[in-house]
């Protein structure tokens, strides 16, 4: 839920009576949603570079026909590339001046997945402190100059990744999980190469450096048939500003399915029930 937060009313600077308090909620304007947006809970979610990087990533939201020859590129700048390290939070240029503008993105192939869901915290994450929240210890504070309030092994300290490696439940999304996230408002964490997974338990290694956060809305995901058999769906977004949504409290996909293998199922279709065999169901 959005944080509301209070401050003292000078009279003789506002119409409002003494006794009632001026708010500094953030407009729609600022955050960039309208009545289309839910807002009510804000999904954590990792992105790696088969979702946002310099390169063909991206078609405009009106665009009806996905394809190789009219897919866009981000540029380095538009993307933090210039920014990369160990424990980025800035919101990335592209979608800090794009806020409520549509997109398509691109969400990577079957076994080499761009987006990701983490469904637990680690309890070494809230041990790293400063907050005795382990997921804000991860995020940081994205509105703060860097290191942004990360905590120590989590891109910050003398051993800046020692929390960062063999992360368990961090869920590869492909069509159903993708599909699922319509409606959702989604924070996340952008990292500049892969996030390797490995399976049976599943596992991520998040250790690399970071490009920044994205906020959006989910609005649609759209099934690529111009392209690879293993190629995941676009997902259509709706660009939200980062620096006040990843500030808020942060919620876990629990619903994501669990694939069993990096090639099964061999998912690409949203909402499309035949090629959903091989998933473990929360």
């Amino acid at each position: 839920m959005l944080i509301f937060l209070f401050s003292a009313c000078e009279p003789i600077e506002s119409p409002q009576s003494a006794n009632e308090p001026e708010t500094n909620t953030p407009s729609s304007t600022q955050i960039g949603n309208d009545e289309t947006d839910d807002l009510s809970e804000i999904y954590y979610l990792i992105l790696d570079e088969d979702a946002i990087n310099n390169g063909d990533r991206y078609w405009p939201g009106n665009e009806t026909n996905l394809n190789a020859d009219n897919i866009r590129s981000f540029s380095d700048t538009e993307v933090n590339d210039d920014l990369s390290d160990l424990a980025r939070r800035n919101q990335l240029r592209y979608f800090g001046n794009n806020i409520s503008e549509t997109i398509w993105l691109w969400s990577g192939q079957v076994g080499d997945e761009g987006w990701h869901a983490p469904k637990t915290i680690p309890n070494r994450w809230t041990e790293a402190g400063p907050t005795d929240s382990g997921l804000r210890n991860y995020l940081g504070n994205p509105s703060q100059p860097y290191p942004h309030n990360v905590g120590q092994g989590l891109g910050t300290g003398d051993s800046p990744e020692v929390r960062l490696d063999e992360i368990p439940n961090v869920i590869p999304l492909r069509a159903e999980g993708l599909y699922g996230l319509i409606g959702k408002t989604v924070c996340a964490v952008v990292y500049d190469s892969d996030v390797s997974t490995n399976y049976s338990p599943i596992e991520a290694n998040l250790q690399g450096e970071n490009l920044g956060t994205v906020a959006f809305s989910v609005k649609d995901v759209k099934y690529l048939s111009d392209f690879s058999t293993g190629t995941l769906p676009a997902v259509q977004i709706k660009i939200l500003n980062a620096d006040i949504l990843c500030e808020e409290s942060l919620e876990l996909y629990h619903g994501a399915p669990e694939p069993s293998s990096s090639s099964e199922p061999y998912d690409v279709k949203p909402n499309d029930s035949s090629d959903n065999n091989g998933y473990k169901w929360s």
